[in-house]
């Protein structure tokens, strides 16, 4: 590959951090506690702007026919009022559904990482890292190749993973934090907005990711691409045309 690249862009779940984390740590955190989050900050502001677009993401799923999906009808309902407990059950059942089909869209993970924030400012949660992401991390940054993220994941639980690292604060060694709302991981023009975004040409930007089908979006629009194999991704039949790593430090500068 060469020293042929001046942007990377890297995935999380299953490429910086093991999928592990994710499942079995994140998720389960806002599963067991979504009830309780809830009904102790139901007033707060920023949980009824989640709590709504859950309500208009449920309504939109039951009109597009999702058996899963209840119905919230919001109308003149006062969230600032707390005896709101029918809608709140609502909510939590979308929630539910949503979760245990890993669904990724902005309404739900809007949510999560308002939940994460305060898991991880409690010290209840603690960011998993690979160590030779985190060494090629900095590697990238000390030799002036700039780091961005695009993860499923939304912006705010990007930081939050990489701030409350379990290799200290890793935000500084991040340029930059792309989500879903540039568009879906598995559509190509998700990555020309990116480039567009950043400044550059898509063939100067590397993209590493665990997603076959991430890779093959990126690489359709001439992004530079490593498959990423860590313990516990799901296996891959057809790479034949692209480069892979077990090893970050392994990428050529």
């Amino acid at each position: 590959m060469g020293a042929s690249y001046d942007i990377v862009l890297l995935d999380i779940e299953g490429t910086t951090t093991p999928i592990s984390f994710v499942h079995d740590v994140l998720f389960p955190y806002v599963t067991n506690n979504a009830k309780e989050f809830l009904e102790q900050r139901w007033t707060d502001p920023e949980v009824q702007k989640h709590v709504r677009a859950i309500a208009e993401q449920a309504n939109k799923d039951v009109d597009a026919g999702i058996v899963s999906a209840v119905p919230v009808d919001l109308g003149s309902v006062d969230l600032s009022q707390q005896s709101t407990a029918d809608v709140r059950q609502k909510v939590l059942a979308n929630i539910e559904w949503q979760m245990k089909a890993d669904r990724k869209i902005g309404a739900l993970k809007g949510l999560q990482g308002y939940m994460w924030r305060f898991g991880y400012e409690d010290g209840q949660l603690k960011g998993v890292m690979y160590d030779d992401a985190v060494d090629a991390i900095r590697r990238w940054t000390e030799n002036n190749c700039k780091v961005y993220i695009y993860s499923s994941g939304s912006v705010e639980a990007q930081k939050l993973i990489f701030g409350h690292s379990d290799h200290g604060d890793l935000l500084p060694y991040i340029s930059g934090h792309y989500d879903t709302r540039v568009g879906s991981k598995l559509e190509a023009s998700s990555y020309t907005t990116i480039a567009n975004d950043i400044g550059l040409a898509p063939e100067r930007i590397l993209f590493v990711s665990d997603n076959i089908d991430e890779i093959r979006a990126a690489d359709c629009v001439g992004m530079q691409t490593v498959v990423s194999f860590r313990p516990g991704n799901a296996s891959i039949d057809d790479i034949v045309k692209f480069k892979t790593t077990e090893n970050f430090m392994d990428i050529p500068l």
